[in-house]
């Protein structure tokens, strides 16, 4: 019997082609408004994902994400975000696209039915049972994913997965899956909408707690955050002023410039 994608089922939307502008944003922002509930059901699944990769962390171990097509652009927006917004090295979360780097602003035919390249771009980066590997794919069935987390396994690495098709192959393949089912696109099959959204938000979710539990916020505070722009230094000057409880705006822009982090320079000033 073949597996049922959800993903693939019809719209529930007729004709959108005569649909009015408004009346299109209006059935896709209903649409969208589903995707939080059904991210709300498996938060017990992503905890015990996001626990094993803290675990992991605090003992050297790193996070990669590893995905096709949209899926795969996902992971490689969020591990880009980590270093800047959290001060953590680039290399401790990775992401890979089937395809490589082309695949990430253009479509690699036949790149995501791959079974092999998915574990030879996992072992460019040396993976190890130190890690955790998590496969991103909307349908749940992407071979180059199914086939890395199934190579994972025979090595010992810990493995999670997101998708959004229950029961999927890819999660057989998972220590850790994570099933978000959001049900039919409004373009029938279109994942980049509803589907690529929960994987974007789990992610999210995943990302920035694992950072917290790390230490790198404090309050709520991006205290590590990489000094980019003017916008994120002024956002360091004020976090500073209030922090030290300085007035002098000037005082504390030259403090973050010298010290280069909200965090450091809370550990070397002294009034």
């Amino acid at each position: 019997m073949a597996f049922e994608k959800i993903t693939e089922a019809a719209s529930n939307y007729r004709h959108l082609d005569k649909m009015q502008i408004r009346e299109l944003l209006e059935n896709i922002n209903q649409e969208d408004n589903t995707v939080p509930d059904a991210i709300k059901k498996v938060i017990p699944s992503i905890e015990a994902l996001t626990q094993a990769i803290v675990d992991k962390m605090l003992l050297g171990g790193r996070l990669f994400y590893i995905g096709a097509g949209t899926s795969g652009r996902l992971g490689i927006v969020d591990a880009s975000e980590c270093p800047p917004t959290y001060g953590v090295p680039y290399g401790l979360v990775i992401g890979i696209i089937a395809g490589g780097n082309k695949a990430i602003t253009e479509a690699v035919e036949y790149a995501e039915d791959d079974t092999e390249q998915g574990w030879l771009d996992l072992r460019e980066h040396n993976v190890n049972e130190k890690d955790v590997v998590i496969g991103i794919a909307a349908s749940g069935t992407t071979p180059y994913v199914i086939k890395a987390l199934e190579k994972c396994r025979e090595f010992s690495i810990v493995t999670g997965s997101i998708c959004c098709n229950p029961d999927a192959p890819l999660s057989a393949a998972a220590d850790f899956p994570v099933e978000v089912v959001v049900g039919p696109e409004f373009v029938t099959g279109s994942t980049r909408m509803k589907s690529g959204t929960a994987q974007k938000l789990v992610l999210n979710m995943i990302s920035t707690s694992v950072m917290i539990q790390l230490g790198r916020v404090e309050d709520n505070k991006m205290v590590n955050m990489q000094l980019t722009n003017d916008k994120l230094v002024d956002r360091g000057v004020k976090m500073v002023m209030e922090n030290l409880k300085i007035t002098d705006y000037e005082l504390a822009k030259d403090l973050i410039l010298k010290y280069g982090t909200v965090k450091k320079v809370s550990e070397n000033y002294h009034s």
